[in-house]
């Protein structure tokens, strides 16, 4: 298994980042995905990313506005992702960590520096659509 973690404090309110990353009926802030679609609401959805390549996420803890969790599954990978949330004096401090087991071995190399580089375009993304 392979673990990404990046933290990073924002300026925005800790409601503000919580909302905008739990909303899974606007997902034009992110710059690497076409659509979501939302099978269960509450429970399950299904990313497609801007190739149309699809990951599907089970939701495992919803914790507002502190903490949230889910599974992923696509034909590459399996994992967890947790989302922290902390009231800063700056703001909100958010803590993420994704663990993946890819399916294809010869793509094990290539995991660290995925995560990370998707890690990254997401808090720019996030930042983005905070206005930060």
């Amino acid at each position: 298994m392979t673990e990404s973690k990046k933290k990073a404090v924002l300026k925005s309110r800790i409601e503000q980042v919580w909302e905008v990353v739990t909303d899974l009926s606007d997902c034009s802030w992110r710059s690497d995905l076409q659509r979501i679609d939302v099978l269960e609401p509450g429970k399950t959805f299904v990313e497609y990313t801007k190739e149309g390549f699809p990951t599907t996420f089970v939701i495992t803890r919803f914790e507002p506005p502190y903490r949230y969790e889910f599974t992923m599954d696509n034909a590459n990978m399996t994992g967890t992702w947790t989302g922290l949330f902390r009231r800063t004096d700056e703001g909100c401090e958010a803590d993420f960590t994704e663990r993946v087991d890819v399916k294809k071995w010869i793509m094990k190399p290539f995991v660290p520096g995925y995560l990370k580089k998707q890690q990254e375009q997401y808090f720019n993304d996030l930042k983005a659509a905070l206005g930060e």
